[in-house]
């Protein structure tokens, strides 16, 4: 059976029971998400009979069958514009108009959702500190790697363009937050440019000690207050309380007058919170969490490499690993260094090279070829396919997988290697070290890979893999 769009679309309707069954449907990067009124009638065997589908498991209320990198979206559309099921405005996801239309998970929050928010406020700002962190190494390899003496004019021009996203980065999260939960976009794009406003001390002037703070004293207590540059919790917060208040406001104030009364609202009452209270609180907390990252990643004899390497992959199982991204945004934003990258990207090689043992073991054509398409996206980074669909359903290759990782994870902090931005990993993630630390990364990628890849090839029960 080819790798066919309708095809694979009308089987997995078929094998969910029917488009009347398909409560909301969405997808990600590789992973088609189904939710179904009525989970019994599923039938997985008739699912992963075609070819196409490389995988399936049920995780958070979600049947997720696992299609690959540009397949999943052809897929996704075909179910919906084929099978009649409509946009859901207000959810984001799909939905099928119909009987059950009333029935609704909202209200429900857990932790898992709560990690997907913070995800989805940080996947829109991504590509932007990708592409600066591209930048970033191809300069340093012009200036390091070759030599090149670049002019007063064209390296601050570069600076620019390197320094700008992460600098004023709170802008970017505000405007993506306010559009996470509700708010208007522009307004939380002007509460980030009021939080790095330069009428405000500059946080890290401040923090070497090169200006002073703004005291703002109330009811006789001193409070001292600065610009958030490079913060990224007070910015999501301030977000959430901006977007709360303007729904609040809406609600209250009279339409004839609510351009003009509800903009001014949110303005004020957000910066009052967000400068005074809010602010503060969280971006101590924020340098609280920084700094112990940093400590845990710089423990001796690369400890630190070696825990995360060999465990992320838990937290990647549960959704949990979502709460890395703002630690690591947190962290380039800083420092200009990225420890995360390099042992992250271990921990996928180890899982890419687990999984390419299994798929040499395997005898079935149609699985083998299923199989082989969900490891391809492993080498760019992607390793929920390869994870979920091959290592993880046969347990030992999973745990090989870790090792790998843990392997990988050590070696990297034993070179003390970091990317120069963030986003991605893999095979691109190498343009991320074209300013320094390249070999490293490559002999982190290689080593995390083929200690998974030998234990498993030879570990590994043949039969298990039938």
């Amino acid at each position: 059976m080819a790798k066919n769009t309708e095809t694979v679309a009308k089987v997995i309707v078929e094998a969910v029971g029917g488009s009347a069954n398909i409560r909301k449907i969405s997808h990600c990067a590789t992973r088609l998400r189904i939710e179904l009124y009525d989970d019994e009638k599923m039938n997985q065997d008739q699912l992963e009979s075609v070819e196409g589908v490389s995988g399936y498991f049920y995780k958070s209320g979600q049947h997720q069958i696992i299609l690959g990198t540009g397949f999943v979206n052809k897929v996704h559309d075909e179910v919906v514009n084929a099978y009649g099921i409509t946009t859901d405005e207000e959810s984001g996801n799909q939905s099928h108009e119909g009987e059950h239309e009333n029935q609704s998970n909202e209200g429900k929050i857990s932790f898992q959702q709560l990690m997907k928010v913070f995800a989805n406020i940080f996947i829109p700002v991504i590509p932007v500190l990708i592409a600066t962190g591209i930048i970033m190494g191809l300069r340093g390899l012009l200036v390091d790697g070759f030599g090149v003496e670049l002019s007063e004019n064209v390296l601050n021009l570069s600076q620019v363009l390197t320094d700008t996203a992460f600098t004023f980065i709170p802008v970017l999260v505000t405007w993506s937050a306010m559009k996470q939960f509700g708010g208007s976009p522009i307004i939380g794009i002007a509460l980030g440019l009021m939080l790095v406003s330069p009428v405000l001390p500059d946080k890290w002037d401040v923090a070497f000690g090169d200006a002073d703070p703004m005291m703002l004293t109330i009811m006789g207590f001193d409070l001292p207050i600065t610009g958030m540059q490079s913060s990224i919790l007070p910015a999501v917060f301030m977000g959430y309380i901006a977007a709360k208040i303007e729904k609040a406001s809406r609600r209250i104030v009279p339409d004839l007058i609510d351009l003009l009364v509800t903009p001014f609202i949110t303005l004020f009452a957000s910066m009052i919170l967000g400068l005074i209270i809010v602010g503060p609180t969280i971006l101590g907390i924020e340098e609280l969490l920084s700094s112990f990252i940093l400590y845990f990643f710089e423990l001796p004899f690369g400890v630190g490499g070696l825990v995360y390497g060999g465990l992320i992959q838990f937290l990647t199982i549960t959704g949990m690993h979502h709460t890395m991204v703002p630690i690591e945004v947190q962290m380039v934003a800083e420092t200009g260094r990225n420890l995360i990258n390099p042992i992250g990207t271990a921990a996928i090689a180890g899982q890419a090279g687990a999984a390419v043992a299994v798929v040499l073991h395997q005898k079935d054509r149609i699985k083998r070829a299923n199989m082989t398409g969900a490891v391809i996206p492993a080498f760019f980074g992607i390793t929920e396919p390869a994870m979920f669909a091959i290592n993880l359903p046969k347990v030992s290759p999973f745990m090989f997988g870790c090792l790998g990782g843990a392997v990988g994870g050590w070696a990297a902090s034993i070179f003390g290697i970091a990317a120069a931005g963030m986003g991605t990993t893999m095979l691109p993630g190498l343009l991320l070290y074209l300013g320094g630390g390249f070999l490293q990364y490559l002999f982190v990628m290689l080593i995390a890979l083929a200690t998974a890849f030998t234990i498993t090839y030879f570990f590994f029960r043949e039969k298990e893999a039938n």
